[in-house]
């Protein structure tokens, strides 16, 4: 084989070397220094994290914001978020990427899934209502219920129990009907059924409880999201005043959410990613061995090398495509979402929180007491809890 035939041929060889290792690039999101207080730690992300990663953080955040109920600041945080998943959902040049082969899924502007996007509604829904506008709160549930829903094609339904409950509630106190939510809501019941409403109750309770899912890739080229499955001690609450008892029940569960939304469009096209790059590295790998073999022969030198250059830039499209699944994850999200309401006279109330195992028995060390103030009417008082003990009485 004639010299410069030889290395050219290795250096075609070494050229696809260099771009396989010039794709394997980082994407780990941005992790701030930790000081031990959460909020301070998510305000120097949400400042400081490249802008692919901020929304993320803005939405870690803001839960953190309700815990320790700084809710001026989770207000803040969750509209930034939302204007994100407005703006970027299918409009601008980000949203775009995720339909090209090349795109490095984590190297995109975090959104989240279809199940984070809901909660960043849900949340700022909550604290509407708690501002005293419950028509603002009624359209985040029911963008809550957009997000879960295929609009365009019309494949899946939102499948929410408090998402419809809720907007029918919102709907009652605006003196608007509300059969139609509760049936859906019932329908999509799976493990606790909600009451029929109490539209002149003034207490208006949310609760979450439980570590939600996580994300992981899987498969050959980690093209598969999928999720591990969240924990929860409790599966059940008892909240007492005086006055009255309620007892709730887990209405929606945040794995299954995450995991069953009958597919999206990303798992189609990372599938494709995957199939691309299977397909044009085997491509690569077959032109590479038989153009150098026939670059042998003098008669086929021409035909040789040509195989070898198909060869190249087959091998270099398959490192280019980016078929990893991106595993960024809103993580301090509950497993459990519940609600209740209770009808209390305006004034100062002791609420006790007994969470309870799938046993029925109570967990003690989650026990507790709220403070809350009732508001004089016709303004509900909107109150929200969590089994997480970082909240600050």
């Amino acid at each position: 084989m004639p010299l410069h035939i030889f290395t050219l041929s290795w250096l075609m060889l070494a050229l696809v070397a260099g771009s396989l290792s010039g794709c394997a690039t980082s994407s780990a999101p941005y992790r701030p220094p930790w000081t031990g207080d959460a909020l301070v730690d998510g305000q120097h992300a949400v400042s400081n994290a490249p802008p692919k990663d901020k929304v993320m953080w803005q939405m870690i955040t803001a839960r953190s914001a309700l815990f320790q109920k700084n809710y001026d600041l989770a207000e803040d945080l969750l509209d930034d978020v939302l204007r994100s998943i407005e703006n970027r959902y299918g409009k601008d040049k980000e949203a775009r990427k995720s339909r090209k082969l090349f795109q490095d899924e984590a190297g995109k502007f975090f959104i989240g899934e279809p199940y984070e996007r809901v909660m960043a509604y849900y949340y700022r829904g909550i604290l509407y209502w708690m501002a005293g506008q419950p028509d603002n709160a009624r359209a985040c549930f029911r963008s809550a219920q957009l997000q879960d829903s295929d609009s365009e094609k019309n494949e899946f339904r939102n499948d929410y129990v408090l998402m419809d409950y809720l907007e029918g509630l919102t709907s009652l106190k605006l003196s608007a009907s509300a059969d139609s939510n509760y049936m859906r809501a019932t329908n999509s019941a799976r493990l606790a059924i909600p009451p029929p409403y109490r539209s002149s109750d003034n207490v208006l309770i949310f609760t979450d409880y439980g570590a939600g899912p996580t994300k992981y890739a899987s498969g050959a080229y980690g093209e598969q999201l999928k999720f591990k499955e969240g924990r929860s001690s409790a599966r059940e609450i008892k909240i007492a005043s005086a006055h009255e008892e309620i007892h709730l029940g887990p209405y929606d569960d945040l794995t299954y959410q995450a995991s069953t939304r009958g597919g999206r469009l990303m798992d189609h096209i990372l599938a494709n990613q995957a199939v691309f790059k299977s397909t044009t590295d085997a491509a690569g790998d077959a032109a590479l061995m038989s153009g150098i073999v026939l670059a042998h022969g003098r008669n086929t030198q021409e035909v040789g090398l040509g195989l070898v250059a198909a060869g190249l830039v087959s091998k270099i499209f398959s490192a280019a495509a980016s078929p990893d699944a991106d595993t960024r994850d809103w993580d301090n999200l509950p497993q459990y979402l519940t609600f209740g309401t209770m009808s209390l006279p305006p004034g100062r109330h002791i609420l006790t929180l007994r969470y309870l195992d799938a046993a029925g028995n109570e967990i003690s060390n989650l026990t507790r007491t709220e403070y809350i103030q009732v508001n004089d009417s016709p303004k509900d008082t909107v109150l929200y809890f969590s089994d997480i003990k970082q909240q600050i009485p």
